[in-house]
């Protein structure tokens, strides 16, 4: 009787094993298509920021492309050429390329850049992503709004060029403004891969309207250890652009060297 039992018992055990995986063989759940993300550098910086946060998103099965601005990383394009529409131009370039529309992401600088570009083709934006970025309303410039700054360190550490053409930070003032809980390899790549800043674009107002820009779906992280963009401004920025979905990174102004899993949990999640 008792070997009875113990047969039945298995013979249980058996047939629910096979029906755990014949559910798992025929599961129909679609697995979610991944995204293509365009990544935008900020001001003195290059597609080198992005290093960490692209290599985890694209092991997560994402598509990423990084955009390198005029006149940033290796690009030679002299400054004097240089505005924000030509930025705004290579990076809808760079999307309509894709087959798919795109999360678009800007940090710093790159705010002001995917700004203009969500404006001239809101119908390849599946997402805006703001990472301590400069957030314009129409007719600002990022010189308008890095003088309601009150907290930025930025502004006393720059040295224009003597035609006025370029800015450089004071190197004694580059990592503390930029990415001071960063590492010692953070810091030196934010180092090693600097050079000044073209100035025109500084100057250049963004056109945005609410048939457009407006109707993009837009997203803002804070960084709330930033020397370079306050977190007062930030705010305030987002304010005034009426984004209710946000996050906080307790992070510099560089958080994809400095917390890039942190950042990339942030854009997984929007994926999803």
């Amino acid at each position: 009787m008792k070997l009875i039992r113990v047969a039945t018992l298995l013979v249980v055990v058996l047939l629910s094993a096979l029906g755990a995986c014949s559910d798992k063989d025929n599961d129909t759940t679609p697995t979610p298509a991944p995204k293509t993300f365009v990544l935008v550098h900020g001001a003195w910086q290059a597609p080198y920021a992005w290093q960490f946060v692209k290599q985890r998103l694209e092991q997560q099965g994402q598509r990423v492309l990084v955009v390198e601005l005029p006149g940033h990383g290796a690009d030679t394009t002299p400054p004097a050429t240089l505005t924000l529409d030509a930025y705004r131009d290579k990076v809808v370039a760079a999307i309509t390329a894709q087959s798919d529309n795109v999360i678009l992401v800007g940090h710093s600088l790159g705010g002001m850049v995917v700004t203009e570009v969500a404006e001239r083709i809101p119908a390849r934006i599946d997402k805006l992503v703001y990472i301590g970025a400069f957030l314009p309303a129409n007719g600002q410039s990022l010189v308008a709004l890095a003088a309601t700054d009150s907290t930025s360190q930025l502004g006393a550490a720059l040295v224009p060029s003597a035609d006025q053409l370029t800015l450089d930070i004071r190197p004694d003032r580059l990592v503390p403004v930029f990415i001071q809980d960063g590492n010692d390899a953070a810091k030196k790549l934010v180092t090693d891969n600097y050079r000044a800043e073209p100035a025109i674009p500084f100057t250049n107002p963004v056109t945005i309207t609410a048939a457009n820009f407006g109707k993009v779906d837009k997203y803002y992280v804070h960084t709330a250890l930033d020397n370079a963009v306050g977190l007062r401004l930030q705010k305030r920025m987002v304010a005034a652009a009426g984004i209710t979905k946000t996050y906080t990174l307790t992070s510099s102004h560089c958080p994809f060297l400095s917390v890039p899993d942190q950042v990339s949990d942030v854009l997984l999640g929007l994926a999803r």
